[in-house]
């Protein structure tokens, strides 16, 4: 089956979840972001084959969210590593994460924990305003139109919905005021 490619789409979580086109992809990043690096410890760890885990990292380095750093010289080896790209992926999966554990961790519960090493207590992935603080939930957000907001393929009905939330010019005069 072809994937279609979804890099065109004007959605930020469209042109993201393209790169992520597989459980594989987010489990190495699990991996590597815990520390993990190595081909051979990624290939036992996840049992996956070595076609696949070669796929995918050769795409995660090539979009800059994994490099390949050299550990020895003699003979050469390299592990992989995250980058500054691939280390802001660490809330998304911590996310995930929280909502596996919710819904999926079964009666033995969560099959690990997050401990911040700060205050020295564990802890869970929170989304919170940037600017308040308070927590982000589908009834206190709205999307509102962005400056590479279009409508077309993959926001055929989003598009237009969030378009109509832009202010009138009209109205924010009002506002201002």
């Amino acid at each position: 089956m072809t994937r279609t490619p979804l890099s065109d789409v004007a959605c930020s979580i469209a042109r993201a979840t393209d790169l992520f086109c597989d459980a594989w992809t987010a489990l190495i990043m699990r991996d590597v972001l815990t520390g993990i690096g190595r081909f051979d410890e990624l290939a036992h760890d996840l049992g996956i084959s070595r076609k696949v885990l070669t796929a995918r990292l050769s795409r995660l380095v090539e979009e800059g969210v994994l490099a390949r750093e050299r550990y020895q010289e003699r003979p050469p080896r390299e592990h992989y590593v995250a980058t500054r790209k691939g280390r802001e992926l660490y809330p998304v999966l911590l996310a995930l994460m929280n909502w596996g554990d919710r819904w999926y961790a079964g009666e033995a519960g969560p099959p690990a924990r997050i401990h911040h090493l700060s205050c020295d207590r564990d802890t869970t992935m929170v989304a919170v305003c940037g600017h308040c603080g308070e927590p982000l939930t589908t009834d206190n957000t709205c999307q509102l139109p962005g400056p590479g907001g279009r409508t077309g393929p993959g926001t055929q009905v989003i598009g237009p919905l969030i378009a109509s939330r832009a202010p009138r010019p009209d109205t924010a005069s009002e506002q201002l005021e």
